[in-house]
């Protein structure tokens, strides 16, 4: 069955919940969210998606009711799709699905949570989504048990997703070596931060670009060192972008080993 014959459908009963349970298990490799936690944010203003290929679940979204003391916003937490479908745009149409509905119940605003390490995740939410990337928070979960984070610091950026807004691409940027913060070397992998980081005005201007691995679990499983100085690294560089006012604003596809995110001061 090809892509486009996948359905993307409202989970609503205790049974389909159990699939999400099992199919959450064999993503993330860890217990998963109880099932009474779940269903109670479910008739409680969340929205959990499955996608199916014929009868099997092969996808699902999960979120809930979010409120930060003055806005309601649905709080998107998880999201998982078996690795033969991971190349299919089944993560986009579950967001799309997602921002539909929430809009059908009244809300204005979406909210989660990302590696921003993650190429992949990185380029849909901030490219074809066209969310922004507000917030870093370092360490976010702690240590986390699961096989993409374990042994490395969970940081996470913060996206919000304005879903009164068209959700289309964002038009590309051009690399200018000007505008570079950190660059990939070629010859071994490793993270270097160029002369402009160190530059008198490197907080005043527009625009930067931060490279990052095209496939860090890959770079992770090939070398834990690297991959945790490309850690270390970033996280003091997204640190510094963040508290200067800058936010995720875009990210470029741009080689076989490497990527930039766009940051733009706001």
């Amino acid at each position: 069955m090809t892509k486009d014959k996948l359905d993307i459908t409202e989970i609503t009963t205790l049974n389909e919940l159990r699939e999400v349970q099992k199919l959450e298990e064999s993503v993330w490799h860890m217990s998963a969210i109880p099932l009474h936690q779940t269903f109670t944010a479910l008739t409680n203003g969340g929205i959990i998606l499955g996608a199916y290929d014929s009868e099997k679940l092969i996808g699902f979204l999960y979120s809930f009711a979010g409120f930060d003391g003055k806005n309601a916003y649905l709080c998107s937490h998880m999201m998982g799709i078996l690795p033969a479908y991971r190349k299919d745009g089944i993560g986009r149409r579950l967001k799309l699905k997602q921002a539909a509905l929430a809009k059908e119940m009244g809300y204005e605003m979406i909210t989660w949570t990302f590696d921003p390490l993650e190429s992949v995740n990185a380029y849909l939410n901030l490219h074809k989504l066209g969310a922004k990337g507000v917030y870093f928070k370092e360490n976010h979960y702690g240590e986390l048990g699961d096989e993409f984070s374990q042994g490395l610091p969970s940081d996470r950026f913060q996206i919000m997703w304005d879903i009164t807004q068209t959700c289309k691409e964002k038009e590309a940027v051009p690399v200018d070596a000007a505008n570079i913060l950190l660059q990939m070397d070629s010859d071994d992998y490793k993270p270097i931060l160029t002369d402009n980081y160190h530059a008198s005005d490197s907080m005043e201007r527009d625009v930067w670009l931060v490279a990052i691995p095209a496939n860090y679990q890959s770079l992770k499983e090939e070398n834990f060192d690297l991959a945790k100085t490309w850690r270390l690294i970033t996280q003091g560089l997204f640190r510094r972008l963040f508290q200067h006012g800058y936010q995720a604003f875009d990210f470029i596809h741009y080689a076989d080993d490497f990527n930039y995110y766009v940051f733009r001061k706001q």
